[in-house]
């Protein structure tokens, strides 16, 4: 059972969770490319908007996250400011994007590849995996996560992180389905936000292994494991 031991007899149980279960047919990618409202790009429209982005790399591997500005970016392109605005709408659209590539590529190890971050490990190895990736793939682009956080009220329905929640609870079902998953992935996964991360590898000084010790010991707990 997962824990809950902080909740009074006297309070009801756990709500049957109704998120989405894994796909049937086996596991698929999620999309994180685009806004959930967004039309599928011509073939004109890809080449474009990778070119933008393109562009957007050069400038953050020659001057960080903090030389990407819409400008520079039409600049560095040799398009108009209006065009990028067209394809990304503002700034942390732009970066967002920047990060879809490193979002599919951990999709597809969670989703089909080798256990124990793939299918194949008992739910709480892959969970356990999980966390330790997200932990270590936030730190190579710790300034690009930071410059892509979306604004608070977008912040927890974008598709790249839905489709992390999804993932979470999904195994966290397959540990225990009467517990509320949904919430307890949202605790999770407040452990691998890349703000918390560069509050403590950056102003505190932690090491990543202290995290990853520490991600390891929570997923124990919250699964009771322990001992």
């Amino acid at each position: 059972m997962l824990y809950s031991g902080f909740m009074s007899a006297s309070e009801p149980p756990f709500p049957k969770p109704q998120e989405p279960q894994e796909p049937l047919g086996g596991p698929q990618l999620l999309e994180v490319g685009s806004a959930p409202d967004e039309p599928c790009l011509r073939a004109d429209a890809a080449r474009n908007r990778a070119r933008l982005l393109d562009a957007a790399a050069r400038l953050i591997a020659e001057h960080g996250a903090a030389g990407v500005t819409m400008e520079a970016v039409a600049a560095e392109a040799g398009v108009g400011k209006g065009t990028v605005f067209r394809r990304f709408g503002d700034r942390t659209g732009l970066l967002t994007a920047l990060l879809d590539h490193s979002a599919r590529n951990l999709q597809a190890d969670f989703l089909g590849g080798p256990p124990p971050l793939g299918p194949g490990a008992p739910p709480v190895e892959r969970l356990r995996a999980f966390g330790v990736a997200v932990l270590y793939r936030a730190v190579d682009r710790l300034d690009l996560e930071l410059a892509a956080q979306p604004e608070p009220t977008r912040r927890y329905s974008h598709p790249s992180v839905q489709a992390l929640r999804t993932h979470v609870t999904v195994l966290l079902r397959q540990i225990d389905p009467d517990a509320d998953c949904d919430l307890l992935a949202q605790t999770l996964l407040a452990y691998l936000d890349p703000a918390l991360i560069n509050h403590l590898t950056r102003q505190c000084g932690m090491p990543m292994e202290r995290l990853e010790k520490g991600w390891l010991d929570l997923v124990d707990r919250v699964t009771r494991t322990v001992g």
